[in-house]
């Protein structure tokens, strides 16, 4: 008993930013393994071992803390294959590409429940989804714009348009390897990055 209570005194106490993180985690995977609907507040709560108050402490509502569990993910995609300056796009693809799919591995609850979030009834966690693939988008363009192979092509609406596409093809070959795929994470590399250069390249 002695023993148990030393414990307890000598357990660290999460740090605001920890326990954010710590509940983002929850919500990923749950978000992840069910629908927007299916998932309730006072589950995370009760994984993550601490009161629904403090759980809504950090998030008002339900839907704030699903849009904050998509924000993180967009935001990890984006800072994972931000784009090198100077770099060209060809080189920079394959290397982005290993980066995202590295994401997707380590990160494959996250990664589901991102991509969850269209799906979700709620027209304002549909926002910041759109939101965040617009972001991805962007940035793609902006690394065209940099590179002077492909410079003259990102302004197109045609390539802005199968830029849009590349990302939702993508989406769907990484949902699919995650689900057991035989492709190796080369193969998957190397089938996006010809789908991509394929409608860049006459």
């Amino acid at each position: 008993m002695a023993a148990n209570q030393g414990q307890q005194r000598t357990r660290r106490r999460l740090s605001t930013g920890e326990r954010r993180e710590q509940l983002l985690s929850v919500g990923a995977r749950l978000f992840s393994e069910s629908p927007y609907d299916d998932v309730w507040i006072e589950q995370v709560a009760e994984i993550a071992g601490v009161s629904r108050g403090l759980l809504y402490h950090y998030f008002p509502t339900k839907r704030d803390f699903f849009a904050a569990v998509v924000e993180r993910e967009s935001a990890r995609m984006l800072r994972m294959t931000a784009a090198v300056p100077g770099v060209p796009l060809r080189e920079q693809l394959t290397a982005g590409l290993d980066a995202y799919l590295e994401y997707v591995s380590a990160h494959a609850h996250g990664y589901r429940a991102f991509h969850r979030a269209d799906a979700a009834g709620d027209q304002a966690v549909r926002r910041v989804y759109r939101r965040a693939l617009a972001a991805q988008e962007r940035q793609i363009l902006a690394a065209l714009d940099a590179d002077p192979e492909f410079g003259p092509l990102a302004r197109r609406a045609d390539v802005r348009l199968a830029v849009r596409g590349w990302l939702a093809f993508t989406t769907a070959v990484c949902l699919e390897w995650l689900r057991g795929s035989e492709l190796t994470r080369a193969q998957v590399r190397e089938l996006c990055a010809r789908a991509l250069l394929g409608v860049l390249t006459p």
